[in-house]
């Protein structure tokens, strides 16, 4: 455990994973959608799926400019692959410990309602599992080195990702 909380005790990662693995998703999700056109909704359900989708995008954009101010104003990184320096557990971060990545997970459900493109719901997923994999998991190790008690007591109180 002493090697492993040296390794995550100056930055959780080497390489920015979330922003890459979501640029990815939605890349694929629009060459597989050309490639492979999935059956898509017609008519009426098509638009109400169509106006949902332009909502969540801003609804996902608001989270992620909310965090980030927050972040901002805390003084500390919001780089996922850069050293914290203050532990952030207000603003959005009071309903999710990873805001900014349940945002990037609804912008590529909010492509997918938009472009009728089917491709982009399991993407979504997967890139998520992947930014848990690659970066929640060592970002959540990062925090505990720097900030001990109060990380795992934040931990306890808040979801993950929602």
């Amino acid at each position: 455990m002493t090697n492993e909380k040296n390794l995550f005790a100056e930055r959780p990662n080497r390489f920015p994973w979330p922003p890459v693995i979501y640029v990815i998703a939605l890349v694929l999700g629009a060459l597989l959608g050309w490639a492979l056109p999935s059956p898509w909704f017609l008519g009426s359900t098509s638009e109400l799926l169509l106006g949902f989708g332009f909502i969540m995008i801003l609804v996902a954009l608001g989270i992620d400019f909310a965090a980030m101010t927050t972040m901002h104003r805390a003084k500390t990184t919001i780089m996922p692959h850069r050293g914290s320096r203050h532990l952030v557990t207000k603003g959005v971060f009071a309903f999710s410990r990873n805001p900014i990545y349940v945002a990037n997970t609804m912008l590529v459900i909010g492509a997918g309602l938009i472009s009728g493109i089917a491709w982009y719901f399991p993407l979504a997923l997967i890139a998520a599992y992947a930014t848990q994999k690659l970066a929640i998991e060592r970002e959540e190790k990062h925090l505990e080195s720097h900030f001990g008690k109060a990380y795992r007591d934040y931990k306890k109180r808040v979801n993950r990702w929602i």
